[in-house]
């Protein structure tokens, strides 16, 4: 490695150095500790915002008057601190104490900022509960958590009454974040549970207890993970992990880029409950940013974005995607005139990316002339844009960083680590399409995958799974000792995902060591790189690829593009009366096999890596049926589950075919 990876030879243990595993390398921005002294807990940070912002405006919300948004209204930190302040000492009087649980249940609000400081005032476990996790997922982490009260949206209350008669072992108080009807305490209370409205609660909260101290290493949150298979897992983040990332997180921007802070602006509409969200979120408080939260309606994102001009936006690559395609669709419908102009700015300025030119000073004339249209559908303002939570295409990057007018870094993470393991460096081009270097405190590296023919140890090209250790990991899973000694062994996080070393030290996702399985000719299919593959094909928006130890092939389950089948069907004069019909057409099914074929040949697949049949689905595959996880990586068993009757139908019509 050179450039922005350093070799750590005197912190390598003698496990390290077994024949598999590859050498330990840290980001050259490293340092062994960022935490500060006096601060134990994210309450701290909390704390010394209020102190320096009292009136600054920090929690914002739009309501909904006849259909319509107003502006945002807003609370300053201290108003939030007063609230927060109640609110924990109401938790004390219901009967909590110090390291004891409660969970927050619904989507991203005010309230659940609160409910969040208001546990971390007592030192009381926050555990959040969210719906993408599966039906029975609320049901499940209240027990398994011990939960004894939990904060819930007013129109999710009826959800939690539904588990009460299998949730009262544990669970003593629900609070909503709004109101609560008479019906619905009635209810609770005839399975011994009180039931509060948000300022009953509050009224609680009158008392002249000091707050109880906080310790790092105290447990500030159990965040439950869907996962691919089985039940949730709950993984167990200290206060010092929560510090730690936040605090990186600091630490890399003033290294690297313009830092965040009071004057700065961040969109709240990702999952509170997912841990990407919530670090940046307390990391905005931190900074004494504010924070306005979107009106939960998919349709009106936009809308929230106009009215709130964010200046920092975090994305998961499908809300990238569509930004993409809805601008790309706007460059193809404007006049040659237009497109030729558009084209030769993206070219001048990509070239100059290229060369090592900063984001600002790679064309300040046609950031002005041509892209200032794309800054201002994303508010106006944003200069910092973040993508987490899986791969982003390469062309949807290079193309944000050009005409964006903003930053963007890609980064990679996982709950096991507070979100943030990796991350790309501000300006620096050459890690398009890598999910950059080590966060400042961790270590990293590879460690050999025989069976997979990943070389940790190549001179050419280091690939193996990615192996992390330091202060941001987790403690472990929470009642699951055999989990955790799977995922950390001799200090190491083994994170299940293939990277590979770029020669400037930054690190590229290839692939995920679980998602291998032999074909019976013995040949070893790494599905997530050939789905990668077969996605790039312009006619698929995903892809699920399937393949049985008992046969000697692929097959796959395929989400087509609409508008391009349905050009296609249009000029071939098939006729159907509906696209669900068009999906069964056989012909279109040819079509869009060859077409998946053909990109996979292009991106240099193997012959048993090629697709003999696939299943046209019109419906995207959703959280709903369970078939993705809410960040969605798809969950195999589940889709292999919903869709066993069209792959065995699959398999049959392609050896028939075959004979």
């Amino acid at each position: 490695m050179e450039a922005y990876t350093l070799r750590v030879e005197e912190s390598t243990a003698e496990d390290d150095k077994k024949p598999s595993a590859g050498s330990v390398y840290r980001s050259i921005y490293a340092r062994n500790s960022t935490l500060h002294p006096g601060i134990e807990s994210p309450w701290c940070l909390f704390c010394r915002s209020v102190e320096t912002f009292p009136k600054k405006q920090m929690l914002g919300r739009r309501q909904v008057i006849d259909d319509k948004a107003t502006p945002y209204v807003w609370q300053t930190y201290q108003q939030v601190f007063g609230e927060a302040v109640k609110v924990g000492f109401a938790i004390r009087r219901s009967g909590l104490n110090s390291g004891d649980r409660a969970g927050i249940y619904g989507s991203n609000s005010p309230e659940w900022i609160i409910a969040m400081e208001a546990c971390n005032s007592q030192g009381i476990c926050y555990v959040p509960l969210y719906d993408t996790l599966g039906v029975h997922a609320t049901e499940f982490i209240i027990n398994h958590a011990e939960l004894h009260i939990v904060f819930v949206q007013e129109s999710k209350i009826p959800s939690i009454l539904i588990h009460l008669p299998r949730c009262s072992t544990f669970l003593r108080t629900i609070v909503s974040f709004g109101m609560v009807t008479g019906d619905q305490k009635k209810e609770a209370e005839q399975f011994g549970v009180n039931c509060f409205s948000w300022k009953d609660f509050m009224a609680l909260g009158v008392s002249s207890s000091e707050l109880p101290p906080k310790s790092k290493d105290e447990i500030c949150t159990i965040m439950y993970t869907s996962g691919t298979t089985g039940e949730p897992k709950g993984v167990v983040l200290t206060n010092k992990a929560i510090l730690a990332s936040v605090l990186d997180t600091d630490y890399l921007l003033q290294k690297t880029d313009r830092v965040v802070n009071e004057e700065d602006f961040y969109l709240s509409y990702l999952p509170l409950a997912h841990v990407f969200d919530q670090i940046m979120e307390i990391y905005c408080i931190f900074k004494g940013a504010s924070i306005g939260f979107w009106q939960g309606d998919p349709r009106r994102l936009m809308e929230d974005i106009q009215e709130l001009k964010p200046t920092i936006f975090c994305g998961v690559p499908r809300i990238y995607d569509r930004i993409y395609a809805g601008i790309n669709q706007k460059i193809q419908s404007a006049g040659l005139l237009s497109r030729l102009l558009f084209e030769y700015a993206y070219q001048h300025k990509l070239s100059n990316l290229k060369k090592g030119m900063k984001q600002e000073e790679a064309s300040v004339f046609f950031d002005k002339l041509v892209f200032n249209k794309i800054k201002q559908g994303l508010g106006g303002r944003v200069r910092l844009m973040i993508s987490g939570a899986a791969p982003i295409p390469t062309q949807v990057e290079e193309f944000l960083r050009v005409t964006s007018c903003s930053v963007f870094v890609q980064g990679y993470g996982l709950t096991e680590c507070c979100g943030g393991c990796f991350t790309a460096i501000a300006n620096v081009f050459p890690m398009v399409g890598t999910v950059g270097v080590p966060i400042p405190t961790l270590e990293a590296r590879l460690e050999s995958v025989p069976e997979m023919n990943y070389d940790a140890l190549s001179s050419s090209s280091p690939r193996g799974e990615i192996c992390l250790r330091g202060p941001t990991l987790f403690s472990g899973y929470h009642k699951r000792q055999d989990l955790t000694n799977e995922a950390l062994v001799d200090g190491w996080l083994h994170t299940g995902d293939i990277g590979e070393w770029q020669p400037n030290g930054a690190m590229k996702i290839i692939d995920r060591k679980k998602n291998i399985f032999k074909l019976s000719q013995g040949e070893y299919v790494a599905v997530e790189s050939i789905e990668s593959a077969y996605n790039q094909c312009p006619l698929v928006s995903s892809i699920w690829v399937y393949g049985s130890s008992f046969e000697p092939f692929l097959v796959a389950v395929a989400v087509p593009e609409r508008k391009p089948l349905d050009v296609w069907a249009t000029t071939n004069q098939i006729k159907t009366g509906s696209f669900e019909e068009l999906c069964k057409h056989q012909k279109a099914k040819s079509y869009i096999l060859d077409e998946l074929n053909a990109t996979g040949r292009k991106h240099q697949l193997k012959g048993f890596e090629m697709l003999k049949a696939v299943h046209l689905e019109p419906r995207p595959f959703d959280v709903e049926r369970e078939l993705v996880t809410p960040t969605f990586k798809l969950k195999r068993p589940q889709l292999l589950h919903y869709y066993k009757d069209e792959i065995d139908k699959l398999y049959r019509e392609a050896k028939q075919e075959k004979a």
